[in-house]
């Protein structure tokens, strides 16, 4: 029975929003027994907006660095809180000091997340406070402390119950954002194996359209692993199980690298291979070794051990279909046969690396395990981010500009309308208003549908459960469903937030009486937000497509020149390879995340260059499939091998990307490329030719390079129409600013 009982305990403990969600709770059910047991139900109100406000500002550290971003957290919780405090009964003030400590607040989340994180808390708890001084009718005469150190006291209880959860369980955040990773490694490979469906007349751009938006998956939670690994080595490179996990996320890195990797064109495969069934043998792989990559993360979760039986299986199929190919000895296949084995080895390798993340500790540990650290290093750093982004090219600056705009006129309708609970309207605003059209069009509905469903919801909670007991357990309840839901769900979390400000406000007062108020502030709060992100300097992802795309080329340039590099110097997964090839992810993500926001932007704003940087994309993630194909065949060149002649051209091909790259950034047309691009075409073709097509050895160095050759022509032409359509659009300041 107790082994039957400990699956679900232990499913249960590996979901990641299970451990924020409890430590949710028991802050609030501490709050609420604090106040029943003092008699002192009012309490409630304060006491749980500052537990929301220190959960939404919490980072992700080990326990000592969340006892220092708690510290810092709560110097800006009580400056903000007892500014409210002072400057309230000074309208003019009060706008004054709101619109500057919005525009820092927001500047310094320039230097990295985790101010970002810090900010967005302090401004919410700044309009929490607000909201509870216009509670109580303004700010009491004696005692202007009590009510922001109650604030104060629920932040700090949070932080507390915060830091020591991360003291006992550091590494469970890790294990599952490892468990991420291998989650989005496997759908991504799913897809990837769309791409060998041995179909005619299918459309490969939509598919790989779909694998460039996985692939920006696969990158975030790389990203995000990484850095959560990073913020527990400080300090702790000792520790065997954390240096485990440093290890299962370097295979994950090289996993990815092979898996995104091409080595051939897919139509061209099954053109040749159409009535054979190795195409469908390499599919079967490839989703096999998906479902293993999710099997894997299960296993990781659960500490179980795990089974690749059945893609192991589908590789030797693969093999032997592969033979059965060669056998027949058809000289229309034998050049494809070489891709087609390069291919095999590659997954071959894929599959051995699944083995190995299982049981990391059996493979040799890495001469060079460093990570690169993002964070700032200094002060002098930290404000050469910020001044980085005094400009109105910076996506940061245009919001640090515009949501002080948004709150100031809501405050200004709030002194003119005089409504009742009016600073909701501030808090909508806040929480509605984001840096784009597309995040904010979305928020905004969740928010008006969510608020909605919440004021219904809670309504009925009220009216059927009027004993305050209940509601209070209600109240808690919601908070924990709107932490759990905050991110995914956004429609339940704003409807269970809803629901807990009804019912803990009808503790101390008549919470139907706020069930209209709270209706009209949202939906002008949201009539605010749009407004503003529709008026006020708006960031139409078209206005830096170009830029977007020329960082991916770049960074594509810096992969290549880095690859090149270890072929001279030999094989070494060392901290500048890794690190360019992340940059190269990283843009390529960038790209796919400004194009998708796009297409929810209005049409008049989305004119064609939606369509064309879709086709860019696409082409611009093959190009970062062949260098990664390139990538994984990394090997040292010896002074006499036939390849070491073949390092000239790959540079030249960097010097060609580099230079698109720096006519998109400049927003200026591209010279023509073809015959300049045949002739290296020539160049690499020139070995083949001379040894004969029947003695002519298969060198996927020269393959790749040729592959990747063939791809700056089309590249050439989409960077032309990305540049004609911003031309033809008509340049604003802001965006003639942003080619500069």
């Amino acid at each position: 029975m107790p082994t039957t009982l400990s699956l679900p305990l232990r499913r249960l403990w590996t979901l990641d929003k299970f451990a924020y969600s409890l430590r949710v709770f028991l802050a609030f059910s501490g709050a609420l027994l604090l106040s029943w047991g003092l008699g002192e139900v009012a309490l409630v109100i304060p006491l749980f907006l500052g537990i929301i406000a220190s959960a939404l500002s919490e980072t992700d550290d080990s326990w000592q660095g969340r006892l220092q971003a708690l510290l810092v957290t709560l110097a800006c919780f009580a400056v903000a809180s007892f500014s409210v405090q002072w400057l309230y009964p000074w309208p003019w003030l009060f706008a004054a000091g709101l619109g500057l400590a919005t525009f820092v607040l927001i500047m310094l989340g320039a230097i990295g997340q985790r101010y970002a994180t810090i900010a967005s808390g302090t401004l919410i708890l700044s309009i929490y406070s607000m909201i509870n001084i216009e509670h109580h009718g303004g700010v009491p005469d004696d005692g202007p402390w009590h009510q922001p150190l109650l604030l104060l006291a629920g932040a700090a209880w949070y932080g507390l119950i915060s830091v020591i959860w991360c003291a006992l369980f550091s590494r469970q955040p890790v294990k599952q954002s490892m468990a991420r990773v291998y989650k989005t490694l496997g759908e991504y490979l799913v897809l990837k194996s769309a791409l060998f469906e041995p179909l005619r007349d299918v459309d490969i751009e939509a598919r790989r359209l779909a694998l460039a938006r996985q692939n920006g998956k696969v990158v975030e939670a790389l990203n995000q692993a990484k850095e959560m690994i990073f913020r527990r080595l400080e300090g702790q490179r000792g520790d065997r199980k954390l240096n485990r996990y440093l290890r299962i996320y370097f295979i994950a890195q090289d996993i990815h690298e092979r898996a995104s990797s091409t080595h051939y064109p897919y139509a061209a495969l099954t053109e040749a291979f159409f009535h054979h069934d190795v195409l469908f043998r390499c599919q079967r792989l490839l989703d096999q070794q998906g479902l293993a990559c999710r099997r894997l993360a299960k296993a990781l979760l659960l500490n179980r051990p795990f089974d690749h039986r059945q893609s192991e299986q589908a590789l030797e199929d693969l093999r032997a279909s592969i033979d059965n190919l060669r056998d027949q000895r058809r000289p229309a296949w034998r050049e494809l046969l070489f891709p087609l084995e390069a291919l095999a080895d590659n997954l071959a390798t894929l599959e051995s690396q699944l083995a190995s993340a299982h049981n990391p500790d059996a493979d040799e540990p890495r001469r060079d395990d460093a990570l690169f650290d993002r964070s700032p290093s200094s002060l002098r750093d930290a404000w050469e981010r910020i001044r980085l982004n005094l400009t109105l090219a910076s996506p940061t600056f245009r919001h640090a500009l515009r949501l002080p705009l948004a709150l100031l006129a809501g405050y200004g309708l709030l002194q003119w309308l005089d409504p009742q609970q009016g600073f909701w309207i501030l808090l909508t605003t806040l929480f509605v208003c984001r840096p784009n059209f597309a995040t904010t069009r979305r928020f905004l509905t969740q928010r008006i549908t969510g608020t909605v469903l919440g004021l219904v919801v809670g309504w009925a909670s009220i009216t059927l459960f009027p004993q305050p007991l209940v509601q209070s357990l209600i109240a808690v309840i919601a908070g924990v469903a709107f932490f759990a839901n905050r991110e995914k769900h956004y429609v339940i979390a704003t409807a269970s937030i809803t629901l807990l400000v009804l019912c803990s406000f009808n503790q101390v007062g008549d919470g139907f009486d706020l069930i209209w108020p709270r209706l009209f502030d949202t939906l002008l709060g949201a009539l605010i937000a749009g407004l503003a992100v529709l008026f006020i300097l708006p960031d139409w992802q078209g206005r830096r497509l170009n830029r977007e795309a020329a960082k991916v080329l770049t960074n594509c340039r810096g992969y290549l020149d880095e690859i090149i590099h270890q072929y001279e110097a030999g094989k070494q997964d060392d901290l500048a390879y890794r690190l360019a090839r992340r940059n190269a992810h990283n843009a390529d993500a960038a790209l796919s995340t400004v194009l998708t926001n796009m297409l929810h932007e209005p049409g008049h704003y989305r004119k064609a260059e939606a369509d064309d940087g879709l086709r860019f994309l696409v082409l611009s993630h093959t190009l970062l499939s062949h260098l990664s194909a390139l990538g994984a065949h990394r090997h040292r060149l010896a002074d006499d091998e036939d390849d070491a002649t073949l390092v000239p051209l790959a540079r030249e091909i960097g010097v060609l990307l580099g230079e698109i790259a720096e006519a998109l950034a400049a927003r200026r047309p591209l010279r023509a490329l073809e015959a300049e691009v045949n002739a290296l075409l020539e160049r690499l073709e020139a070995p083949l030719a001379e040894a004969g097509e029947a003695q002519a050895p298969y060198r996927p160095i020269q393959s790749q390079l040729r592959l990747i050759a063939q791809q700056l022509v089309p590249i050439g032409e989409a960077a032309n129409r990305l540049v004609m359509a911003g031309a033809g659009a008509g340049a604003s300041p802001e965006a003639s600013a942003a080619a500069a």
